[in-house]
């Protein structure tokens, strides 16, 4: 399933990264609040043990058959910003109800001794040129809200997070805008049986005080098959910080249980070039998916925009890490001055304390334009809890645009993965295809920076059933101060995917990520 993202049209980490959140999570967690987590987890446990209700939609028929253009219209009146009037530096602002956005979600403040529902009035909002009756958005809701920081400047508020639309939220840090979104949870995505999802219902947020550089967002999520308890603690910085706790209760079974889900869009690039004549280099918010497996060892995959649904499993246990990545970072890499592609962060996720064993799934859907998210990426548990017990896992999310800052210094990695057509050089000196298909990495990385260019750099190399392999070679890039791989495969029956492995040693010593590529099947 393809997931519209409107804003396509407007549009383990080192300790000195972690250090300062660190401290301040533990000095604020042990303040005393009228609200916290275990009074949602009450609330999401007692859902769990009744039906599903579905939520009813009060929204006028104008608002819910309008298009994008005319949601556009209604703008939130900054002037009136939620805490606008305080001396703190988070404010909130609101989304209208309208399209698919057509049920409310309520939204509570939360103070040292009280917790208050913050009302709904069309007085927040200006409606442009869209013609409606007063009476009729009276008594409407909102469909999210956006929390406004001065992270790029002391003297204006930018919007560093978005709330809105099932379980998805967006986060930015200094000098980005908005790409990939994440999810409170995914249920049996790319299923046959159609994928669900939950939405999160209601909000609680802790009034900041001054001098707070955190806010503290709970939410209670709502599904057919599984309800949910949700703490955020959100750091806004150079790359901004979210730390999650969650509480799963499980309704019904489920064929897939997706935690910390990340949702991107990739349409093409140097990898899989796009098959209209385009300016642009490449077109995405992400391009590939990164892993830090339990047993130590860091994989790469690039992301495709296959012509069918491809589903991609990475069996690790006690997990390190995982993202989508945006690797490439020039303005020259995407060309595109509206969208700044080369603008949008990277997501990471960084589990705390031992997840166990499962699975990082990695879904890839085709699409033909932008608007459409067609990535997702999730961690997958191999046990799932019954009906009475909660699944905790607790994570942080980094939104960070120094992708070379979520690896470890001694291990390289793929700055670039680019496609050709296979070619061989004749007598003449004249290239002829030769029906392969070539793939050119570049690893870079301190490790091989670091050492004399006649260094005897190899490949292990491992490619699927479906491909031969007739070129493997390996040299020196003085431009990068890395070294370049070029495979040449040929594949056998182009209806199927081919899969490929690389990665670069030194004698016995490994020296890079691995590379895990897959060629998508051509019909």
């Amino acid at each position: 399933m393809l997931v519209n993202n409107l804003s396509r049209q407007p549009r383990a980490k080192s300790v000195r990264w972690l250090g300062a959140t660190t401290v301040l999570f533990t000095l604020f967690s042990a303040q005393a609040w009228a609200f916290s987590i275990d009074d949602v987890a009450k609330q999401a446990q007692q859902l769990a043990g009744k039906g599903f209700e579905a939520p009813k939609s009060n929204l006028p028929s104008q608002f819910r058959d309008m298009k994008f253009a005319d949601y556009q219209q209604i703008q939130f009146n900054h002037d009136k910003a939620y805490w606008n009037k305080l001396k703190t530096p988070f404010k909130l602002e609101f989304y209208h109800q309208g399209m698919y956005f057509d049920t409310p979600v309520k939204i509570n403040e939360v103070t040292a001794n009280t917790v208050k529902q913050i009302k709904y009035s069309a007085d927040y909002f200006n409606f442009g040129s869209v013609k409606h009756d007063p009476e009729s958005v009276k008594n409407l809701g909102f469909a999210g809200f956006k929390v406004l920081y001065p992270i790029n400047s002391a003297d204006k508020n930018d919007e560093i997070m978005s709330m809105l639309g099932a379980s998805y939220f967006r986060v930015v840090g200094k000098g980005q805008v908005y790409g990939l979104s994440a999810r409170g949870l995914a249920i049996d995505t790319a299923l046959p049986s159609g994928e669900e999802f939950p939405r999160f219902r209601e909000y609680w947020i802790e009034r900041p005080k001054a001098g707070d550089k955190h806010l503290v967002i709970y939410a209670l999520l709502d599904s057919p098959r599984a309800t949910g308890a949700y703490r955020f603690v959100v750091y806004p910085g150079r790359d901004s910080v979210v730390d999650v706790q969650s509480k799963v209760f499980l309704r019904d079974k489920v064929g897939k249980l997706g935690i910390a889900p990340l949702t991107s869009m990739f349409l093409f690039g140097p990898n899989q070039p796009s098959p209209t004549l385009n300016y642009r280099p490449a077109l995405h918010d992400s391009n590939g998916l990164s892993i830090h497996a339990g047993n130590g060892e860091w994989i790469w995959r690039p992301l495709n925009n296959p012509k069918h649904l491809s589903v991609s499993t990475y069996t690790i246990e006690h997990p390190k890490g995982f993202g989508l990545l945006q690797r490439g970072r020039n303005f020259k890499d995407y060309e595109d001055l509206d969208d700044r592609y080369d603008q949008r962060p990277s997501a990471w996720v960084e589990p705390r304390g031992d997840w166990g064993k499962g699975k990082v799934e990695l879904v890839e859907i085709p699409t033909a334009d932008e608007t459409n998210d067609n990535i997702v990426a999730f961690w997958t548990p191999d046990v799932l809890p019954d009906a009475k017990t909660p699944l905790a896992l607790n994570y942080r999310l980094h939104f960070t645009r120094d992708e070379d800052k979520l690896h470890s210094q001694d291990i390289a990695y793929v700055s670039q993965t680019m496609r050709s057509t296979g070619d061989v050089k004749q007598s003449n000196l004249i290239r002829e295809p030769d029906g392969s298909v070539a793939f050119l990495v570049d690893f870079v990385g301190p490790v091989l920076a670091g050492l004399d260019a006649n260094t005897p750099v190899a490949s292990q190399v491992s490619v699927g059933d479906n491909g031969e392999l007739v070129e493997n070679n390996v040299r020196y890039n003085p431009v990068t101060k890395g070294w370049r791989l070029t495979l040449r495969l040929k594949v056998k029956d182009d209806k199927k995917p081919v899969e490929m492995r690389a990665a670069l040693v030194n004698g016995d010593k490994t020296l890079s990520e691995t590379w895990s590529n897959q060629l998508p099947a051509n019909e």
